[in-house]
């Protein structure tokens, strides 16, 4: 089966290159696709947070990964799926990310913490409900908790 998305906004910050860390402070502007109506951003900014749905355009065919590696090709880290990281390298090409919800403005929101470069499309937005997040503990390896270190801010030395 097959079928077509279309993106319904697109980011604007000030990451143009595909970094993998530091995105906590990133501010970005999702701005709606003029087929969208902005009335579908109304009562949004009753949330704090909300979680985007956005496709990896970036990453072309042959950086597909289908086959087990180490997270962000490092050595120290277990060999892994791609279903068990979070790479940008997915078959699909979908990011899932929760942002701070900053601002709603016409057709456009402001966003804090959304780890997308400038110009990457936006498949979807979804309020973020308590009742949708993990009921118990969420258990995670130790390498991935390393791997996050810095992903949303930088160690300061």
């Amino acid at each position: 089966m097959q079928f077509t998305i279309h993106p319904i906004a697109v980011v604007h910050n000030s990451r143009i290159a595909i970094e993998d860390d530091d995105w906590g402070s990133v501010i970005s502007t999702i701005r709606l696709d003029s087929s969208i109506s902005p009335a579908a951003l109304k009562g949004l900014d009753d949330f704090s947070h909300l979680e985007i749905i956005f496709y990896f355009d970036k990453v072309s065919d042959d950086q597909i990964q289908f086959e087990a590696r180490h997270p962000r090709n490092n050595k120290a880290f277990p060999e892994v799926g791609i279903f068990a990281q979070r790479g940008k390298n997915r078959p699909n090409r979908l990011g899932v990310t929760i942002v701070e919800l900053l601002q709603v403005k016409e057709d456009k929101i402001i966003v804090k913490g959304l780890d997308a470069i400038d110009g990457t499309p936006i498949i979807d937005i979804k309020p973020v409900m308590k009742e949708f997040l993990p009921k118990g503990e969420v258990r995670q390896p130790d390498w991935s908790i390393s791997l996050m270190e810095e992903y949303w801010d930088k160690a300061v030395d």
